[in-house]
């Protein structure tokens, strides 16, 4: 029997937290929403020992050089290690890739590859510190960050 490395674990039970609460949120009213919530991110919590939130809260831990778009946060995690983090931002802005785009630019990150297909477009930036994957569709962005090695 093989079993997944604790990475592919706590991605796996990040995923599957994630898609059961929005599940769930969908089908019931706001306070058993945030309890729905809380549990999920205890539950992810407590078994990679990262850090999730579902209701907008970013990781304590999470690259104070990494500026993120206004808008609503509706994933945010971290392996609680420093290892990497995921933020799904939500945005109201006409174009919140160029955005965000523009925000690491300012930040001091340079663009390395730029990967398109279709609707959805990614651009990998990275600075001394970080490389940082920026996915948008839509109205929302998603940041990929990991330290560099």
């Amino acid at each position: 029997m093989s079993t997944l490395p604790g990475r592919s674990r706590a991605a796996m039970a990040a995923a599957v937290a994630a898609l059961a609460a929005s599940l769930l949120a969908g089908c019931v009213g706001n306070p058993v929403e945030e309890l729905v919530n809380q549990g999920v991110e205890d539950a992810v919590e407590g078994a990679t020992g990262g850090e999730l939130s579902l209701d907008g809260e970013i990781p304590a831990d999470f690259p104070e050089s990494v500026q993120l778009i206004e808008g609503d946060i509706s994933f945010a995690g971290g392996t609680g290690t420093g290892e990497g983090w995921l933020v799904v931002v939500t945005s109201e802005a006409a174009d919140p890739v160029a955005d965000a785009r523009a925000l690491l630019e300012s930040a001091g990150f340079s663009e390395d590859t730029t990967v398109s297909g279709g609707a959805i477009g990614a651009v990998v930036y990275s600075d001394d510190q970080h490389t940082v994957l920026l996915a948008g569709d839509g109205t929302t962005v998603s940041y990929t960050v990991t330290p560099k090695q």
